[in-house]
């Protein structure tokens, strides 16, 4: 019996490698249509961003600053006081140079968001 994986809203009976299809699922669940698929992250660059988010960044600022959303190489984070959103603007050149060095994701604007609670 054949495995069938979807890649990018294609059955293919073969096998296909999990990046692909991780990268797939993740391109299917953007807002925007598909014409801006190749805009959207690669599975690699979410994982990255949301899973190594305080090796990235450094346990000080990952205790005030949170990733909420990459969309394309735009990455929105929020903040947990507005203290913070002043700080993210002197950091932001070194965190999108150690998010791309650690987490393998290539972010050229950082939005940030100041928590309500």
């Amino acid at each position: 019996m054949k495995a069938i994986a979807w890649t990018d809203g294609v059955m293919a009976e073969d096998p296909v490698p999990l990046s692909e299809t991780l990268t797939g699922v993740v391109r299917a669940l953007r807002d925007e249509p598909s014409a801006d698929a190749e805009r959207a992250p690669t599975a690699a660059a979410m994982g990255g961003v949301f899973g190594r988010w305080e090796e990235a960044v450094g346990a000080a600022v990952a205790r005030h600053v949170q990733p909420v959303k990459l969309d394309g190489n735009r990455l929105i984070v929020e903040v947990d006081d507005p203290a913070w959103a002043t700080q993210l603007r002197f950091l932001e050149d070194t965190l999108r140079s150690r998010l791309r060095e650690v987490a393998g994701a290539e972010v050229d604007t950082i939005d940030v968001r100041v928590s309500r609670g």
